[in-house]
């Protein structure tokens, strides 16, 4: 009886520590209230919203996961140099923008969800559209001369490794 009215007040709470985890760093100081105020957004949001959510996706590994986020984070830190030096030093006229189209193996739709967001946060890159039955995601690349190897390098570095975080 307890877990259910748990699980009913936090019906993730996973997302819940995670929320008032984040709302507190955003923070410019820590105080109590804040902590609190986080704690009642994490509680909130994920309640308010968890009838829109799907079943929680089976065979998450959280070690993976990790793994991915500092992949992601040093992919983030590594473009925003290469952007930034492609704006100061690479004229209009000398782009090469690209559409790339990714073909996915990914089928559970939060990992293709982290896919294209990883795509979209990492500068230099935008997740465009994906295909109605989710088979292929559209992406535009700032400058690139190999469209090829930017599909081959999604694939390999954050494909694959996504797929190893929700096997």
């Amino acid at each position: 009886m307890m877990g259910r009215a748990f699980r009913w007040l936090m019906p993730h709470p996973l997302l819940t520590l995670i929320l008032a985890v984040v709302w507190t760093l955003l923070q410019n100081e820590v105080s109590a209230g804040m902590v609190v105020f986080g704690i009642l957004l994490g509680i909130i949001i994920p309640w308010g919203t968890s009838v829109w959510w799907p079943d929680t996706p089976h065979g998450f590994r959280m070690g993976k996961m990790l793994t991915y986020s500092l992949v992601v984070m040093w992919d983030i830190l590594v473009a925003n140099i290469e952007v930034a030096w492609i704006v100061l030093t690479v004229p209009n006229s000398k782009l090469k923008p690209a559409w790339i189209v990714i073909p996915l193996d990914l089928r559970e739709p939060e990992a293709i969800t982290l896919l294209a967001g990883t795509i979209t946060l990492t500068p230099g890159t935008v997740s465009a559209d994906l295909s109605d039955e989710g088979h292929s995601l559209l992406v535009h690349v700032l400058h690139t001369d190999d469209p090829d190897g930017v599909r081959d390098d999604i694939k390999t570095r954050y494909e694959r490794r996504l797929k190893e975080v929700f096997a």
